[in-house]
């Protein structure tokens, strides 16, 4: 009986020893496991917050991916009204044999190449017209999808001379000869108003560059208010190389610049002129400023630090055409 009962408790003992342990173990475990979730959940978190950053900026810059197709599509819908458009080949190919003035042409490398096209295009293209190799998709978006058959123009509201004749015809007509020459202006009221300022104050002829440039588009002939049937246009391929040619025919070259230290107000060269204006936002190019003989600044006094393109014009036209004017 007694060995019995020794036996018995040996047993209880052991029982709740291994039951404690077992517990025990059973504690680690869950211990341990809860320390796994907790870092699990941490690094899931972590996770979660770099995928939806990511996220953000792959919607972030699609938005602005479209946003800025679409201003670019308004804006091209804005320079290319329709009215100002031809497409189709017999169309187009009718307005070049008329030898009608043309501003751009759009086109594919197959109509390009064709047999009825090539020298037309390469005589025309002579002439300072733009010509671009697009894909039939652009041309489809710039006709807003019209049947064109891989050809578009668009009409020039003048018709443009080439840059010896600008030069002769402004020196036959007066000995203090004033030409203006525009750099990077693409908005279309801008070149209008710039063309009524000069045709109004006296000035000889206008040069614009065939790119970076608007063109003589409906929307310019409105804004110029007629005066673009009125002065001389000349469309240069190279607008630094018309500048050289300028200068050797005797030409100053003076560029708007608001960093210069001359005042437009103190300028007294005398000569044939050529006054350079830049876009609103970049100004002149760099090139373009190198090509400068002086660099003149419009003071202002107000605290608005900048001018329209069209006003800067019009205000350095009557200012520099009233300096030559008063000389003898």
């Amino acid at each position: 009986m007694y060995t019995k009962e020794i036996m018995k408790r040996k047993t209880n003992y052991k029982y709740n020893k291994n039951t404690a342990n077992s517990k025990q173990k059973d504690f680690e475990l869950k211990k341990n496991r809860f320390k796994s979730e907790v870092k699990n959940n941490s690094t899931n978190k972590n996770n979660q917050k770099e995928f939806s950053y990511e996220r953000d900026n792959v919607k972030r810059n699609f938005k602005n991916r479209i946003s800025t197709n679409y201003k670019a599509q308004k804006f091209q819908s804005k320079e290319n009204s329709l009215d100002d458009l031809i497409w189709g080949k017999h169309s187009v190919l009718s307005v070049l044999e008329a030898k009608n003035p043309i501003n751009r042409i759009w086109c594919t490398s197959e109509i390009r190449s064709s047999e009825k096209f090539f020298l037309l295009l390469k005589d025309i293209k002579s002439k300072g017209v733009l010509i671009e190799e697009v894909p039939w998709s652009r041309i489809s978006q710039i006709t807003s999808g019209a049947v064109h058959q891989g050809i578009v123009l668009q009409k020039s509201y003048s018709q443009t001379t080439s840059l010896s004749d600008l030069i002769s015809s402004a020196k036959d007509k007066s000995t203090h000869p004033t030409l203006i020459c525009l750099d990077g202006i693409t908005d279309p009221h801008n070149v209008g108003a710039i063309v009524r300022s000069a045709e109004a104050l006296g000035c000889n002829g206008i040069i614009i560059p065939q790119r970076r440039s608007a063109g003589l588009t409906g929307t310019v002939a409105k804004v110029s208010a007629g005066a673009i049937e009125n002065i001389k246009i000349s469309r240069v391929v190279n607008l630094n190389r018309a500048l050289n040619d300028l200068k050797d025919n005797g030409f100053l070259i003076v560029g708007l610049s608001a960093d210069s230290s001359l005042n437009i107000t103190d300028f007294k060269e005398k000569g044939p002129l050529v006054i350079v204006i830049g876009s609103e936002n970049k100004g002149l190019s760099l090139l373009t400023q190198k090509n400068c003989d002086y660099l003149l600044k419009i003071a202002l006094t107000g605290k608005t630090p900048s001018l329209n393109a069209s006003v800067a014009g019009a205000i350095s036209i009557f200012q520099l055409t009233k300096n030559l004017s008063s000389l003898t």
